[in-house]
């Protein structure tokens, strides 16, 4: 089974890089059979590096105006994710378009995990709040239990 982890975000945009520092810890794990890329977010470009993977981990910073460091976990692949969630995104197709995109044209992944982190500070630098750095190790950690949970992954 064709595993991906995607890492969303601007390393640039402050907490708006928490995809692509959650993606760096869990490739610097070597996990078996994971492949692990780094995306700006752009959506053809997302449904592009999911052709072929059966299941796909998507880590993202949203603002959804909850408390910073609240993490969300969707299963994309069973229902749409809340779009005002990813409203941050610069691009005209973002992830949540993407992924209904996808899902209208039968091109979704089998199975589609999305977790969303509240970001705190997206303004231009560099560093994760304290909060978001906290809720980064959080998903890392729940992914590699996930993914070893799994007997696939052992």
């Amino acid at each position: 089974m064709k595993v991906l982890i995607i890492g969303i975000g601007n390393l640039y945009r402050r907490d708006d890089a928490v995809g692509l520092i959650v993606a760096r810890a869990l490739r610097q794990k070597n996990l078996d059979n994971i492949e692990v890329r780094e995306l700006s977010g752009e959506g053809s470009a997302l449904i592009e590096a999911w052709q072929g993977a059966e299941r796909v981990i998507v880590i993202d910073a949203v603002q959804s105006g909850a408390s910073p460091g609240t993490i969300f976990r969707f299963e994309a692949h069973q229902q749409p994710i809340p779009t005002e969630f990813f409203r941050y995104s610069t691009h005209n197709l973002g992830l949540a378009e993407a992924i209904e995109l996808a899902r209208t044209l039968g091109q979704l992944p089998k199975e589609l995990i999305v977790y969303g982190i509240e970001g705190r500070d997206f303004t231009v630098g560099e560093g994760l709040s304290l909060e978001v750095a906290r809720a980064a190790q959080e998903v890392t950690q729940r992914i590699g239990k996930e993914l070893r949970g799994r007997s696939h992954f052992q």
